[in-house]
């Protein structure tokens, strides 16, 4: 009796850590790039397609490859503006169908890489309109906007640099420029100057400025609330811990950057002071570069530079009421992918070959082990 209770038990042990192996391989799966659900897809209703590669192009965003991590973003913008959701939703599957429509890159397509400037495009169209939400004329420029996005790539490619988020920061700055404040049609907000003196200087509130930094991850995707910033995070969490850390060390650095700079209060706040740092330690924390403790430091400065670089940006383009958007972090990672001294190019990965950080680093691994086996074997 009591060997059979002894078994029984030692049974159930097994079955119980069975089911947590296969939990925990599930959850596996949805990490990463997950490209065995591009094989998956395959041959499947062009509508399900669609809505994978659109979602990819919503991650993309955040430099992340993910589908669920794209739905979780989405969610996110739903949650904290339905109005803002229904742009970004408008503008990704207006981009994607156009590349899709004019024979772009099948490959490039299936990965979102052309769905997640037309998100942006459509994002920052509704952030800067100032005619309110709901207002219907501006989906005609949200579902046309887009279209300048492409044509960067045959370029940039000489140079095995990424197209990045070029043509969205090319296209709303005309767009921005050709409609103006007093349009009658698409109005808009001037941006206000980082470094604009505040009427009421106020003693600095801690905890808000912590709480701008989480915001700096959502405002990536111009999100200003808490709630849905977290669930953006989380979505990059699930992508990749090691891109999640250096999206938070990037915005801290973003934000101690403007502390030093002596901005707005409300830059700080709202997390408009990080969210260039964050982005320019994620392109050199792991993803565009294999990480390492020297990629690692590479990163932290990088996140420093792109927003010092983004405060004066904001400070010349802000005189004349235009945003700076991300262009000091996409300048920023590009002039990092250009360099070519041993101490970062070494670490370089190829863009076609850019996976997710864990995946470019067991990579990396793998071949640093098989290179070592054959010189081990050519030893006499």
């Amino acid at each position: 009796m009591w060997m059979d209770t002894k078994s029984e038990a030692k049974q159930a042990s097994r079955t119980r850590a069975g089911l947590h192996q296969r939990l925990f391989n599930s959850l596996l799966l949805c990490t990463g790039d997950m490209l065995h659900l591009d094989q998956h897809m395959e041959g499947k209703l062009f509508v399900l397609q669609l809505a994978v590669w659109s979602l990819r192009g919503v991650a993309r965003v955040i430099l992340a490859n993910n589908p669920l991590s794209g739905a979780l973003i989405l969610a996110a913008l739903y949650w904290a503006s339905p109005w803002q959701g229904l742009l970004g939703t408008l503008g990704v599957l207006a981009s994607t169908l156009t590349a899709v429509i004019i024979g772009q890159d099948s490959a490039e397509v299936s990965a979102g890489l052309h769905g997640f400037n037309g998100m942006l495009v459509s994002l920052l169209m509704g952030v800067f309109s100032s005619a309110g939400d709901w207002y219907w004329w501006l989906l005609l420029p949200v579902c046309f906007g887009h279209v300048h996005c492409f044509g960067l790539s045959p370029l940039l490619d000489r140079w095995d640099l990424p197209v990045a988020v070029f043509p969205f920061n090319i296209v709303i700055v005309l767009y921005l420029l050709c409609t103006g404040p007093n349009n009658p049609y698409y109005p808009h907000h001037l941006a206000t100057p980082p470094g604009a003196l505040e009427l009421n200087a106020t003693q600095l509130d801690t905890a808000e400025v912590v709480r701008g930094i989480p915001l700096g991850v959502g405002q990536i995707y111009a999100c200003g609330a808490l709630g849905p910033s977290l669930i953006i995070l989380g979505a990059v969490l699930l992508y990749s811990p090691l891109m999640a850390l250096h999206a938070l060390l990037g915005s801290a650095a973003g934000t101690l950057a403007g502390l030093s700079m002596a901005v707005r209060h409300a830059s700080l706040y709202s997390g408009l002071s990080g969210f260039n740092g964050a982005l320019g330690c994620m392109g050199v924390g792991g993803l565009f570069f294999t990480f390492s403790w020297r990629t690692h430091l590479f990163a932290i400065a990088s996140a420093f530079l792109s927003a010092y670089a983004d405060i004066a940006l904001s400070n010349l383009l802000g005189s004349v009421g235009l945003p700076a958007c991300s262009w000091a972090a996409t300048l920023m990672v590009t002039l990092m992918l250009l360099l070519t001294g041993q101490s970062l190019a070494a670490y370089r990965i190829p863009i076609g070959q850019v996976k997710a950080p864990e995946h470019n680093l067991r990579s990396r691994s793998q071949w640093e082990s098989g290179n070592t086996s054959d010189r081990e074997s050519t030893d006499v």
